[in-house]
């Protein structure tokens, strides 16, 4: 099959996306440092607060595999605008609640939005660039806002809570609504499958109240690992995810169809995104704390001094992407986690009377290089070989693992945190000791992910950087709108169709 010419605005769609990334992660942490301005003016308990944070994570994790099955028939575009706009409503609810529970309600609601928002965004760069350097760009820009979105939101809600207050951190969100609609309307066709497709409700409700009860129950750990609402909670949690298995491998037209997950290198992707999530959702968040609670810095100097660890990551990823298109994922991951645990390890090291330059400035420093060459290669490993037809399904499992790799770890910080440090209002060596508990935490859940990138991928040399889509699948996929084109990626055939009004080339 002959090239054809492939549309430059895909590049515009490429910013639009990577700013639709940065807006989804910094949001699980731009209202962190906020928080204790917020706890005051609201009168919300110390459970209440964490619930600000959790409830948004929660919802996100759990319904991201229905939002990327949803973006797969309703259409990318049109998921993407309704996250969009759902996302900015959401939002200006928060902004201007005036209480817990409106506050709560409204981030889970913010939560359920990116759900359908992420997997589009993802799913559209996935089939936008779809092999050689050009893919490794796309995928290195959006890994390098995904691992920088955490820290630009501690940074950019210092600045909101200090010069605007606390409610800006949720208002902002506005301005990137509008400009995310604008962008889809401008450079973004439809892409959908064509033809009937089943829809598998079962295998929606279980997965989605499966993750919520698992990570309900771990939240409940605070309380007691052996009380008996943990227990039932995280029970029905494993055995509700455990139906939704055995639903996808039964069912016709599955939510997440399994074949994705067979792959052991994709496998080991996901895992490492969890390890990724667990720091960037878990640990970013008793960061934030750390630096307000026991070195005394404003809302403003905490966002700043959390800058260096992306700021880090910004300037090493360009060797983490020559190093992967050189070596590919296995080493450069499992490297870099190490390298990042490391760091963790260095920040547990924290006393009552230290300071910021000698004991947190260089352990964010070794987590920032660390994780500049895992958040440049983890999405392209990860959905590397993915049918088109799976295009959204597999980008929301990558989204779902960083989501719930991050609820699971907050989940259990916050027990480690209460339990050995004594809760949020501690101080002295107690309270250091909880924030020591975490990090180490952190250190541990890194671990678990470069021993998975170590034993699980294996990505030859160059291929996480220039491998081409796999072409099977399960159904044809056509693109709505000017220069669109159908094709069948069926049996019998193969083609290459547009995305933005667009086709990738069809070399081999």
């Amino acid at each position: 099959m002959s090239a054809v010419p492939l549309d430059p605005r895909r590049w515009w769609a490429l910013a639009v996306i990577c700013m639709t990334q940065l807006v989804i992660v910094l949001d699980a942490t731009i209202v962190n440092v906020a928080l204790p301005k917020a706890q005051v003016e609201l009168g919300m308990s110390d459970a209440e607060r964490q619930w600000v944070v959790t409830a948004y994570v929660l919802a996100f994790g759990a319904l991201l595999l229905l939002g990327g099955r949803v973006a797969d028939f309703w259409g990318r575009r049109r998921s993407y605008i309704a996250g969009m706009v759902g996302f900015g409503a959401a939002s200006v609810v928060g902004g201007l609640a005036d209480g817990a529970g409106q506050l709560i309600i409204a981030r889970g609601a913010q939560g359920a939005f990116a759900a359908l928002l992420a997997p589009a965004a993802l799913s559209m760069l996935t089939v936008a660039f779809t092999s050689g350097k050009e893919r490794a760009k796309a995928f290195a820009a959006f890994g390098i806002v995904a691992g920088t979105g955490a820290t630009i939101g501690l940074a950019l809600g210092g600045v909101l809570t200090e010069y605007a207050g606390w409610r800006w951190c949720l208002l902002v969100n506005i301005f990137f609504a509008v400009l995310g609609v604008l962008g889809a309307i401008l450079f973004v066709n439809e892409s959908r499958l064509s033809g009937h497709h089943g829809h598998d409700l079962l295998g929606a409700v279980t997965i989605t109240l499966g993750f919520g009860s698992l990570v309900y129950g771990l939240t409940l750990s605070e309380h007691g690992w052996g009380a008996s609402d943990t227990l039932l909670f995280l029970a029905l949690g494993v055995v509700l995810i455990a139906v939704f298995v055995a639903v996808q491998a039964r069912t016709k037209h599955p939510l997440l169809p399994l074949r994705i997950l067979r792959d052991r290198t994709r496998a080991g992707a996901l895992v490492v995104q969890a390890s990724v999530g667990a720091v960037y959702i878990g640990a970013t968040l008793f960061q934030a704390y750390h630096l307000q609670a026991l070195l005394g810095f404003s809302p403003l100097l905490a966002g700043a001094a959390s800058l260096p660890m992306a700021a880090s990551t910004m300037v090493v990823a360009p060797l983490g992407t020559r190093l992967f298109e050189r070596f590919g994922g296995r080493w450069v991951m499992s490297g870099g986690l190490l390298v990042s645990a490391l760091g963790m390890v260095h920040l547990a090291q924290l006393t009552p009377d230290g300071d910021y330059a000698t004991q947190v400035l260089p352990g964010m420093l070794l987590v920032g290089i660390g994780l500049a060459g895992v958040v440049v290669a983890v999405q392209n490993v990860a959905l590397a070989g993915v049918p088109w037809s799976d295009a959204g399904a597999a980008s929301a499992a990558v989204n779902s693992s960083m989501q719930l790799g991050g609820s699971i770890a907050l989940a259990v910080f916050t027990t480690l945190f209460i339990s050995i440090g004594g809760g949020y209002g501690s101080a002295g060596s107690h309270g250091v000791d909880g924030y020591s508990a975490v990090y180490y935490g952190a250190a541990v859940a890194l671990l678990i992910g470069a021993i998975a990138a170590a034993s699980l991928i294996r990505t030859p040399q160059g291929r996480g950087a220039s491998d081409d889509w796999s072409e099977s699948g399960d159904g044809a996929w056509s693109e709505d709108g000017s220069g669109g084109q159908d094709g069948d990626a069926g049996a019998g055939g193969s083609a290459r169709s547009g995305w933005a009004g667009t086709n990738a080339s069809a070399d081999r």
